[in-house]
């Protein structure tokens, strides 16, 4: 029976099928089991080919030439991006949790003697970041738990400044006579100059948890692990959070690759190393030649490629154990995103990608990065169908009616967002992911095209960060939104005026109107995307809710209840305290680091901000130890879908921009901290030339004090 006459609860009837079981199942049956991950991709695929069964046996149009070419065109791009997406959810067949095995693992490395440990070389590849960006990562590792690291700042600029810096803070300094290879040969060359039994890489942005690699190292007990590698999770906001206002109420698009895609990777064997937050077994590159490969610029995910015919294999724990820059601004944004599609692309034409020998099948399509094409394409021929349609009456497709749109249509999309969401709770949002993909699309599809043609001879560009960050309004794609925008408008305003109507069919023009206003509000958003909003602050900062001792020199002092803390001040608790004034010099005594020299910033009868004084003391790398290497974060908790959406959708017609301020705690919910007014009134400064080993006796005499 021909679906149009059809009863609507028959026409309906797959799509509220496919909802009970993607949509509602998932939040009912255990998720981690295989039966159920593998029912619920059964259901998934299933749906998919019947529509494309249906695409391709009742909808192509195959006469009228131009028409013809466009339905094809049309078709072969869904094709494209079910490939893709069947690749995706066959991923999802398995996913791995390693925590228990980091437990087991981390319990063998401590109960070993501190002269049976390996070592381990800890490289900070950096080219052009400035110190505000580096000293962390550098405390960061000086923090590491571990009785056997020797560290290294691999300087490809050759900066005298860092050099004296390292020599400082006791930590090696290597540079190069050229910049040979780019990263991967910056750390081969380091690679020449150590010899630790393992080497633990961190991008100069990524700060490592104290317990980084207590948690990493056990899992090389197996023998044929060959690297291990750490999620890159951040401690600001990426432009998607910052330009849509939604810091605290989006997680960072990152999430869910590093927090679903990585992990189901894992299960299947195939996961990669991500470059930073890694840790890797020398033996295994010794047998891989002894260094990262060169062919991409993407050479980390080559490296596991070349590990893994090796007999090698990638494991991954999904652990928050180092945090990092997500990038700042919407430039720094497309360098990183264009390098990374451009490095993936190149791999396809090496021996060593995953078309060459010596793979297993699973392996080869799972590091196919054909995703980074269909996706671009998908996302623009999803913009510009209906604007075509409307404007030209050019169909994509025949025999379409709303009965066979809710027939096989609507199943479909319910079954990929919903099998998303159901595979990626909290880490995947279908609005944002829209946004996303179409604002990246823009610049990555004409990238990516061009590396098919000419995959080799392009320059390597490091991700601008900290001070070297500087954001601009995205004037190309704010205007492509604009044409786009106004094209839509125009070909719905010309169909609902029966005398410039170009659509003969005239009930199909409420379900392409639906179309275009999904199409209009994901322009919307792209285009808020493209203004960048001004940096507020040039140090993150943590909310921090604890005592802190609050005095005037030579008077005594007074406890107050942090709000948040940065690198540069922090702000506390007043309780209607007004005697404070700005501009006055005050001592405060923070736990685990000490007393800090400031100045008072801003006073009032809520709250009182600080800034610090004074950079050249110990007290500074303890409070870098203390925000940055013990999980403080100002990560988005994972939102539900629906409140991810409305937020967004609130942005079209919200004008406030403006930033609330965290409500301050109660008194009552801080611990305390007794004797806090007895502590002596000492600064612990240090001379330049210390050695490592000082922040190590400064935090056990900070403990001591407290």
């Amino acid at each position: 029976m021909p679906v149009e006459t059809a009863s609507w609860a028959a026409v309906f009837a797959p799509a509220l099928i496919t909802f009970a079981v993607v949509g509602v199942l998932p939040g009912l049956l255990p998720m981690r089991q295989p039966w159920v991950r593998g029912m619920i991709v059964g259901v998934i695929l299933t749906i998919m080919c019947r529509y494309l069964y249906w695409r391709a046996t009742d909808t192509l149009i195959l006469e009228n030439g131009g028409v013809a070419l466009w339905s094809l065109f049309c078709f072969t791009v869904e094709l494209l991006a079910a490939w893709d997406g069947a690749l995706l959810f066959l991923a999802f067949l398995r996913t791995s949790d390693r925590s228990v095995e980091a437990d087991q693992g981390e319990a063998r490395v401590r109960a070993l003697p501190p002269g049976e440990v390996p070592s381990v070389d800890i490289l900070i590849p950096t080219y052009d970041e400035s110190l505000e960006v580096l000293e962390k990562t550098i405390i960061g590792a000086l923090s590491l738990d571990w009785p056997n690291a020797s560290i290294f700042v691999l300087d490809d600029c050759r900066r005298p400044w860092l050099r004296d810096y390292c020599q400082a803070k006791g930590v090696g300094y290597i540079t190069r006579p050229d910049n040979q290879g780019a990263k991967a040969g910056n750390i081969n060359h380091a690679l020449t100059r150590t010899s630790g039994d393992f080497v633990a890489i961190f991008d100069a942005d990524f700060v490592p948890q104290r317990a980084f690699l207590m948690r990493a190292m056990g899992f090389f007990e197996d023998p044929k692990v060959g690297i291990v590698q750490i999620p890159h999770a951040f401690y600001n906001h990426d432009p998607l959070q910052t330009n849509l206002d939604m810091r605290k109420s989006l997680p960072d698009d990152q999430r869910f690759f590093f927090e679903s895609i990585m992990p189901s990777r894992d299960g299947w064997d195939a996961a990669f190393c991500c470059g930073s937050n890694s840790v890797t077994r020398r033996s295994a590159l010794d047998l891989a030649g002894g260094a990262l490969p060169e062919g991409s610029i993407t050479e980390d995910m080559l490296l596991s490629l070349v590990l893994l015919r090796k007999g090698y294999i990638t494991r991954y724990l999904c652990e928050r154990l180092a945090y990092g820059l997500a990038p700042e601004t919407v430039s720094a944004f497309f360098v990183q995103r264009q390098r990374w599609a451009r490095g993936a692309i190149q791999i396809l034409y090496l021996r060593a990608g995953p078309l060459g020998p010596g793979l297993k099948l699973i392996q080869r399509l799972l590091f196919l990065p054909t995703h980074w094409f269909t996706q671009a394409l998908m996302t623009l021929v999803t913009l510009l169908v209906p604007i075509v349609f409307l404007l030209t009456g050019l169909p994509p497709m025949q025999h379409t009616t709303p009965e066979a749109v809710a027939f096989y249509l609507a199943p479909v999309l319910i079954a990929v967002f919903g099998g998303l969401v159901a595979f990626a709770p909290g880490r995947y949002h279908p609005l944002a992911a829209q946004v996303l993909g179409t604002f990246q699309s823009f610049k990555l599809l004409p990238t990516i095209i061009a590396t098919f043609i000419q995959p080799h001879g392009h320059a390597f560009k490091v991700t601008p960060k900290g001070a070297n960050a500087a954001g601009e309004f995205e004037r190309g794609i704010f205007l492509t939104c604009l044409t786009l925008i106004l094209l839509t408008v125009t070909g719905i305003v010309v169909n609902v005026t029966p005398e410039w109507r170009r659509v003969d069919d005239v009930a199909l023009i409420p379900m392409v109107a639906f179309w275009c206003a999904v199409n209009i509000a994901v322009l919307f958003l792209v285009s808020l995307l493209c203004l960048q909003m001004p940096v507020r602050r040039g140090e993150e900062r943590f909310a921090l809710t604890e005592p802190v001792l609050l005095r005037r020199s030579g008077a005594g002092g007074v406890a107050r209840v942090s709000i948040d803390m940065s690198l540069s001040g922090l702000a506390l608790q007043a309780e209607g305290d007004t005697r404070w004034r700005v501009g006055e010099p005050v001592q405060l005594y923070i736990s685990a680091v000490g007393w800090l020299p400031g100045v008072v910033a801003r006073a009032s009868q809520e709250m009182i901000g600080v800034r610090f004084d004074g950079n050249d003391c110990v007290e500074r790398d303890l409070l870098i130890r203390k925000l940055f290497t013990s999980g403080q974060n100002t990560a988005a908790d994972n939102a539900s879908t629906f409140d991810v959406a409305l937020g967004m959708l609130k942005r079209i017609w919200s004008a406030d921009m403006r930033i609330r301020a965290v409500p301050a705690p109660k008194p009552a919910e801080v611990p305390a901290l007794e004797n806090l007014e007895r502590l002596p009134a000492r600064s612990y400064v240090v001379p330049p030339t210390r050695n490592p080993t000082e922040l190590t006796k400064a935090v056990a005499r900070m403990s001591r004090a407290a």
